[in-house]
């Protein structure tokens, strides 16, 4: 990992959603990264305005490749551009892969409970792409909220892990709309239905929440007040609009 900036090149564009794209880098000298770490993009303008913004990174970390993806903020200064103009040859300026805490790693034998609302799941699929890859065959189990499932990011490969893989179980929550046929309506998400959909304290789980900060909070309360040791959840939170609660 750099804390140094560097140039990566893009390699590499899908559309997750109307809203949202994963977008592949290359990057010299990466050898690999810590799932669940992020870095920074420096946008600079040619009167000499720069702008940062910190994304988690999707990916696996298996080598000199990395990806992120990126949520489009209607207000935003940086991703709209990621999102909608930044093509395939062109540059950025990073730094990172960083951050040692948030973090899942293969030599962990625990089960482990993922939570993410909305984008939040972005760090989290970096876990379960480590956890695929690797020989750990402990469960991971994903209770991902979302408002509507027009909204998901990673759908097809998700359902496909969840079909096939005895390693992971993927659990959805929908706060506005739900797929057709969807067995439940839409709600706020509440401390019954999601204590409902997730291993039980007595399981021991280790457990990663990521989403907008209310949501975030709100579950951690949720999870310690359950019976849920405080340091076995790991939180990571962000600012801005496209909550899910």
């Amino acid at each position: 990992m750099s804390t140094q900036w560097q140039v990566a090149e893009v390699v590499g564009g899908v559309p997750e959603n109307d809203t949202a794209r994963t977008i592949r880098l290359r990057v010299d000298g990466l050898t690999g990264h810590l799932a669940g770490q992020h870095i920074d993009i420096r946008l600079t303008a040619e009167d000499g305005y720069s702008a940062i913004r910190s994304y988690s990174v999707a990916s696996a970390g298996m080598d000199g490749h990395l990806e992120i993806t990126v949520d489009e903020l209607p207000d935003g200064e940086v991703s709209p551009y990621l999102v909608r103009d930044l093509a395939i040859g062109d540059k950025l300026e990073i730094r990172g892969p960083v951050g040692g805490w948030f973090v899942w790693r293969p030599i962990n034998r625990n089960r482990v409970q993922l939570i993410g609302g909305g984008s939040g799941v972005v760090p989290l699929m970096s876990m379960i792409r480590a956890h695929q890859a690797s020989s750990n065959e402990s469960p991971f189990r994903l209770l991902y909220s979302l408002k509507s499932p027009e909204t998901s990011l990673y759908r097809d490969e998700l359902a496909r892990l969840d079909r096939e893989s005895a390693k992971l179980m993927v659990d959805y929550i929908y706060t506005r709309s739900t797929p057709e046929g969807w067995p439940v309506p839409p709600a706020r998400l509440t401390s019954d239905a999601f204590l409902g959909r997730i291993f039980p304290p007595e399981e021991n789980p280790d457990v990663f929440i990521c989403g907008q900060t209310v949501f975030v909070e709100t579950v951690a309360d949720w999870l310690v007040m359950a019976g849920y040791p405080a340091d076995s959840i790991k939180t990571e939170r962000f600012g801005g609009t496209g909550g899910n609660r």
